[in-house]
């Protein structure tokens, strides 16, 4: 049994469990703020939708590090660390992408005003998962 196996699983697994984490934590948010602005006669943002969205892409990433681990030659047990270890950090980013999404929702719906910045710490997070999968396809 190849145990090399369990880590394109895992990576995979744990980026889009994450990455559901996120999206519904920021999809949560969105629905809140469109709410206040309905009752108080104000028009809903529609850009909040890329708050929601932006968890996503670590699903993407886990997907592609997968095929770089069934790609890879290296040893079994270096394919199940790097899917393990790197799954669960793409994982994390796209919940706390997920929850700056969620605050982004709030403060754009209430002001008006922001956007761009907020964008600008989601992509950020977003960096975290960029570097995991870029340095893991090094590694392996």
């Amino acid at each position: 049994m190849d145990i090399g196996l369990i880590g394109f699983a895992a990576v995979l697994g744990f980026a889009a469990i994450g990455s559901a984490i996120g999206a519904g934590s920021a999809g949560m948010a969105a629905v809140g703020a469109w709410k206040k602005c309905f009752a108080q006669n104000r028009p809903a943002p529609f850009m909040l939708v890329a708050f929601v969205g932006a968890p996503l892409t670590q699903t993407i990433y886990g997907f592609i590090l997968m095929n770089s681990i069934i790609a890879s030659e290296a040893p079994p047990v270096t394919k199940l660390a790097a899917g393990v270890f790197g799954g669960i950090a793409m994982g994390f980013s796209a919940m706390f992408q997920g929850k700056a999404g969620a605050s982004a929702s709030d403060a754009l719906a209430e002001t008006g005003k922001g956007f761009t910045n907020y964008i600008m710490v989601i992509g950020l997070i977003e960096t975290v998962a960029l570097f995991v999968m870029v340095f893991l396809m090094g590694v392996i």
